[in-house]
């Protein structure tokens, strides 16, 4: 076990998770620990019966439109904008930047670090500020919650990011999906809880849609994945049941971590977004406990939580 904070792991393309390399610092296993570095839901949607088909055909036309279809009734897609199912959405923010010619790209720190390393990957100039030929608009903003708005679509090519926005739809811009140049990135990962399923969506102009869908091939969507990403989208009680826990959690986390000295900077109520006094130190005290915190290598104050499971609470009291 590390006697000192410096030996937090950091990376330029650092991101939550990676509990095996915090079980090697910090000893226990896997089951021992909280991770409370994502904004997953941790309590995910529950998996109904899969057909035995889904794991044994190749995925086929009716489970893959029954998917669509309740993806466009669920997040009122315009009709104009046309949908693509994805395995997940960090495929297709890999993948978005070779839709236009490298420029520069718009990206407004801090935000979530794959859109800047897929740009760059395809060669783009990435800016903090405009003007650019692209922008990124990550909505709620991962860390910090912010909200963005139709005023902000600024450039020709604006992706807009609601991996997180399932908790709050009535901010979606996704009635702003058919305009030219706009693509809208929806997650299954976050407030389904589901991220090993690999599901995400592109929603846009039929035109950019059809190009990412040549790129992405055949068979993209697993089988189970189709069948599983149909059933929650059709639950709307799961999610508005859903929506009401996680908000009463957020609160019941920010009076646990205010009471000791952390201020709220923003966040959503799948994650929260803290400035304390020792960033580092506040992860390696959770962390001996064997609960994984987020710390961000720009910043010495931020520490970002997410939500613990039921029987998680008392253990996350008593290590704060």
């Amino acid at each position: 076990m590390p006697s000192s904070t410096n030996k937090i792991p950091q990376t330029q393309r650092d991101h939550g998770g990676g509990l095996d390399a915090a079980v090697t610092l910090y000893g226990g296993t896997r089951s021992d620990w909280l991770d409370l570095s994502t904004g997953i839901n941790p309590e995910s949607f529950p998996i109904q019966n899969i057909q035995p088909e889904a794991w044994t055909a190749l995925p086929d036309h009716n489970a893959h439109k029954n998917l669509i279809e309740s993806a466009r009734i669920t997040w009122q897609v315009p009709a104009g904008a046309a949908i693509l199912a994805a395995p997940g959405a960090s495929a297709l923010i890999a993948t978005l930047p070779a839709l236009a010619s490298p420029k520069t790209v718009q990206i407004t720190p801090p935000t979530y670090n794959e859109h800047a390393a897929g740009f760059r990957a395809h060669g783009w100039a990435v800016s903090d500020a405009g003007p650019a030929e692209a922008r990124v608009l990550v909505h709620p903003n991962n860390p910090d919650g912010r909200l963005w708005s139709a005023q902000d679509i600024t450039a020709p090519l604006t992706v807009i990011d609601e991996s997180f926005c399932d908790i709050c739809p009535e901010q979606s811009l996704i009635s702003l999906a058919d305009h030219p140049g706009v693509i809208v990135l929806k997650s299954f990962g976050k407030f389904w809880g589901l991220a090993g399923l690999r599901l995400g969506f592109a929603i846009g102009h039929p035109d950019l849609i059809a190009q990412l869908e040549t790129w992405q091939g055949p068979w993209a969507v697993s089988g189970p994945a189709l069948q599983i990403g149909a059933q929650a989208l059709q639950d709307d009680a799961w999610a508005t049941t859903t929506r009401k826990r996680l908000t009463q959690d957020a609160e019941r986390l920010d009076a646990l971590v205010l009471a000791r000295g952390g201020q709220l900077v923003g966040g959503t109520p799948l994650f929260r977004l803290y400035e304390v006094d020792d960033a580092a130190a506040w992860h390696d005290r959770l962390a001996r406990s064997h609960i994984l915190s987020r710390v961000f290598p720009y910043s010495k104050t931020y520490l970002r939580l997410g939500l613990p499971p039921s029987n998680g609470w008392n253990r996350l009291e008593a290590a704060l």
